[in-house]
């Protein structure tokens, strides 16, 4: 970790061009954010796009600066292209889940990289599930105490919506990095089974949420 390989500067240095973009460029930002009404009438990009883009630099270093803690975990497990399939499909999947939990909220909006930055902490987590993270940069805390944690909270954010964290951006993209590191790491079935199993727990209790309507 901490050490910034050409890959992860080109991820930080494309959300940052086009983050400042829309810093500076309302329209920009309105055309690319995460929009219902938007996608619903045909702007399927925004899907994609409003992960590129913040609401502030701080929103984007926050993001950033943890994209550039945990990257290299996954990109010395398993390389640059595992390392692009994850990010983008992280992205993709926490939108979709947005999308899925906010259909019929046509004012709903967004913007960030945290589904895709989640989905690389998580695949971090279970390739590496030894290591320690620092809570508020401060408390020490065991990765999979953390990853566990934090999705059981966002469980919490995502049936009480009374905040602007965009929680189901956060869990779909942590589930994308779960569920893409197993697809490329099919090795964590031997060496992490334990591990594999605790993360999946408010992964399976989320869906059962929503099938039972309590979510």
């Amino acid at each position: 970790m901490g050490e910034l390989s050409l890959v992860t500067l080109v991820v930080i240095a494309a959300n940052a061009l086009i983050s400042f973009k829309g810093f500076s460029d309302q329209s920009f930002f309105n055309k690319y954010r995460f929009n219902i009404s938007n996608i619903k009438s045909g702007a399927k990009y925004q899907i994609f796009s409003s992960g590129f883009l913040h609401v502030d630099p701080g929103h984007l270093f926050v993001n950033m600066l943890t994209l550039f803690f945990f990257a290299n975990v996954i990109l010395y497990n398993l390389g640059s292209i595992a390392f692009i399939i994850i990010y983008l499909g992280s992205l993709l999947l926490g939108n979709l889940l947005s999308y899925f939990f906010h259909k019929n909220d046509p004012h709903y909006t967004a913007v960030g990289a945290s589904g895709a930055v989640m989905g690389i902490l998580y695949s971090a987590i279970l390739l590496q599930p030894d290591m320690t993270l620092g809570l508020f940069f401060v408390i020490p805390m065991p990765a999979y105490v953390f990853g566990i944690g934090y999705l059981f909270y966002t469980i919490y954010g995502m049936k009480k919506r009374t905040d602007n964290i965009g929680h189901d951006a956060h869990f779909g993209g942590a589930t994308g990095g779960y569920l893409l590191t197993m697809l490329f790491a099919p090795w964590v079935f031997e060496t992490h089974l334990l591990m594999v199993i605790l993360l999946a727990i408010p992964i399976v209790i989320l869906f059962f949420l929503q099938r039972t309507g309590y979510l």
